[in-house]
């Protein structure tokens, strides 16, 4: 294991410095959004499956381009990415990830991986200020589909142990601070371990922002491949939802320049 010299802290330096100005971003959208439709209350009524701690079961269809750094290429990535509840603390999600890239030279597509995710809620209550937590510790199971010679995957099947915690504030913020471990089980050595903030705000008309930052650490190659996303959407019913992802790559180590999604969300 590498130690953690002047490189790294120059790159965390650059990363807290780009993340402030995504921050400063999104707060800008939280403070100007409400006054639009002010006569209409904040959604409510149930949590937001953009929360990856939230009790819901959902089914969520994507894309996202990915423009990558130092003149890469790109990344299309389609996927199925939902959740269901096995009882009130067991939670299980998936992802199905298919690429299209040209990182090789040529178009080339294929299966990336696909994501079994175990989440356990142990305890979740109201403290004395008003502000409700949930608890959540759990496990991904990472199947990597062997496409990295078409420049698509990590090769490696992993493991990924992670620890969270929900905090529900009275204002109706939702902030989520998480851990995760990241570990190969075969193929290409994988040794990460990323620290995620994931802030999510309700809005009138049945609209939401999040902002979600994830600023990892690869003990393999001493580098920090940061990146953030903005997240908007709206529950167009009590069954669908849409929204739209901007994405952005943090310091001198990020895998990619910026990105776009969309996504259409069914409710269950």
């Amino acid at each position: 294991m590498k130690r953690i010299g002047r490189g790294f802290k120059e790159e965390i330096s650059v990363v807290l410095r780009d993340y402030r100005r995504v921050l400063c971003l999104a707060l800008l959208v939280i403070c100007v959004s409400p006054a639009i439709g002010q006569e209409e209350e904040p959604a409510g009524g149930g949590e937001n499956a953009s929360n990856p701690l939230a009790s819901v079961t959902n089914t969520d269809l994507r894309m996202q381009y990915l423009d990558l750094a130092n003149d890469r290429g790109r990344v299309n990535d389609l996927f199925v990415d939902g959740a269901f509840m096995i009882n009130p603390k067991l939670k299980i999600k998936y992802e199905l990830h298919y690429w299209e890239t040209n990182v090789t030279g040529s178009s080339k597509s294929g299966f990336e991986s696909a994501v079994v995710k175990v989440i356990y809620f142990p305890k979740e209550g109201i403290r004395d200020n008003g502000i409700k937590y949930r608890v959540a510790v759990g496990l991904d199971l990472i199947k990597d589909f062997d496409n990295l010679d078409k420049g698509i995957g990590m090769g490696a099947d992993q493991i990924a142990p992670f620890a969270g915690i929900a905090l529900a504030l009275p204002s109706g913020m939702t902030v989520i601070p998480l851990v995760q471990q990241f570990l190969s089980v075969s193929g290409e050595d994988v040794n990460i371990t990323a620290a995620r903030v994931i802030a999510l705000q309700p809005f009138p008309k049945q609209r939401w922002l999040k902002a979600d930052v994830i600023i990892p650490y690869d003990w393999e190659t001493d580098t920090v491949p940061a990146q953030a996303e903005l997240q908007y959407g709206v529950n167009v019913n009590q069954q669908v939802a849409l929204y739209v992802d901007g994405l952005v790559g943090l310091g001198h180590d990020r895998l990619f320049d910026w990105g776009v999604g969309v996504g259409l969300r069914f409710k269950y």
